[in-house]
């Protein structure tokens, strides 16, 4: 275990007498108001409001924060401090991904986003809403746009749940509880769909994308197939029209987890025949953020069944009494959880509405033919990339005769480190190399921002660490 250098050490903090037994950053800790709390909702301990997260995923043990310390100053110097052991992507090539995508963000993005009308994005009533209803609304206009939907529905908190807020949708629906994904899903996407759809999907059962496999999989009692493009493994090819079909056929509603940054270059699924487009807005100009500034977009057909089911706010225009003006504020906002409380189908809280207005500058900075020479740059890269690595790195790419969008799985030879030991290595060389799925498989992602040098010099260091 490495020791905290002196210089890291958090100053001790000399607490006042009187506020001896109150937490420094969290309110109501003073005294026995937890005891009293947990009295008042009949609960027997702090343990026991969590004993439906599985423990691999709770933290057991003291976060290791440091005493309370003097001053705002105190605290901005300690983190500073914390934060500079991180190599970030701008000092490291990162070839990462499985969900969190490192794509350009322009500047207009970043400013807009730190606007004081915009910063929390907590959309108010319209007298108080300072233009954030408008530019939400925008955004509901260039995504149904780019989705070729009707509808576009204030986002959720993330890709993962939209992509359950959807099967959800889709069991109300047709009410039936069973569901069927199709193709490659990444683990903790498929555990966290499986545990948010429990209150209206009984069971989601797996297909591969081959057609046949499809309609073998489907029966009556089917409320939704589930597809996503590009897979986990960024496999593009799946035939939308038929599986479409094959969903249609059953009385199923077919659903679509789309990334939109591909749209530039992909038909909307919308266009194939899909019902509820979903997905997420993190590559729209969001960044990574140590993790992903999500944003999870749901779009419907302007038909009232599914308009009705969408639990997130819709923002319209309409005219005022001023003759010749419009206002934007919401619309069937009796189907909200926010209004229907207790008796809501689904709880939406605080959206990620400020995602959704940086993705909607992000669209309109770069327009239509800016979308499709950005698809096109991804997929040269992609393609570059799988070619390189199979003719100069000794490891294979899984699926390399099929079309893949950004992501794609190396498959290392039996001689090689296992897959966490070739990414450490790989670190050494400046590069962060991918995903370890397992011992011998990399989940690799190429993108706008790699040049044919950084793609090189990944390569060059992976193939001597393979060789090693």
């Amino acid at each position: 275990m490495q020791r905290t250098p002196e210089s890291e050490k958090a100053p001790q903090a000399t607490v006042c007498a009187r506020d001896a037994r109150t937490h420094p950053y969290l309110p109501h800790t003073a005294g026995d108001a937890t005891e009293e709390m947990l009295r008042h909702i009949g609960a027997e301990s702090l343990e026991s409001l969590f004993v439906d997260v599985p423990s691999a995923l709770r933290q057991l043990e003291p976060f290791g924060l440091p005493p309370a310390l003097r001053s705002e100053a105190d605290l901005a110097r300690y983190v500073r401090r914390r934060l500079s052991r991180n190599t970030p992507a701008t000092r490291a090539l990162n070839f990462c991904g499985a969900g969190v995508y490192q794509h350009d963000v322009p500047s207009v993005c970043v400013e807009v986003a730190g606007r004081a009308e915009f910063v929390s994005a907590y959309a108010g009533e319209p007298y108080e809403d300072h233009g954030k209803h408008q530019a939400l609304f925008e955004y509901q206009c260039v995504m149904a746009e780019l989705l070729e939907m009707d509808v576009v529905s204030i986002p959720t908190y993330d890709g993962y749940q939209a992509a359950g807020t959807a099967l959800r949708m889709a069991g109300r629906i047709t009410g039936h509880r069973r569901a069927v994904a199709v193709g490659s899903l990444l683990d903790d996407k498929r555990s966290r769909i499986a545990e948010y759809v429990a209150p209206t999907i009984d069971r989601i059962e797996h297909s591969t994308a081959d057609i046949a496999a499809v309609r073998a999989s489907l029966d009556e009692a089917t409320a939704a197939v589930f597809l996503e493009i590009p897979d986990a493994e960024g496999l593009i090819d799946a035939d939308i029209r038929a599986i479409a079909d094959a969903a249609h056929a059953v009385g199923a509603i077919f659903v679509v987890s789309v990334d939109p940054i591909a749209l530039g270059l992909l038909a909307a699924p919308a266009s194939l025949g899909a019902d509820i487009v979903c997905g997420d807005l993190q590559s729209l100009g969001n960044g990574m953020h140590f993790g992903g500034a999500h944003a999870g977009f749901l779009a419907v057909h302007d038909d009232p069944r599914f308009v009705y089911e969408l639990p997130t706010r819709l923002f319209g225009a309409a005219p005022t009494r001023v003759e010749g003006e419009l206002g934007f504020t919401d619309l069937a906002y009796e189907r909200t959880s926010l209004a229907a409380r207790e008796n809501g189908v689904e709880w939406i809280g605080t959206a990620s509405s400020l995602s959704a207005i940086v993705a909607s500058v992000f669209l309109s900075l770069h327009g239509p033919h800016g979308m499709r020479e950005l698809g096109d740059a991804i997929l040269d890269r992609t393609s570059y990339a799988m070619e390189a690595i199979a003719a100069r790195a000794g490891a294979q790419v899984r699926d390399a005769d099929r079309p893949h969008f950004r992501e794609f799985v190396v498959v290392l030879p039996d001689t090689a480190p296992t897959a966490d030991a070739l990414l450490e290595r790989l670190v050494e060389h400046g590069v962060f190399g991918g995903v370890a799925l397992n011992d011998s498989e990399l989940l690799v992602a190429v993108t706008e921002v790699h040049t044919r040098d950084d793609i090189d010099t990944y390569i060059d260091a992976l193939a001597q660490e393979v060789a090693a």
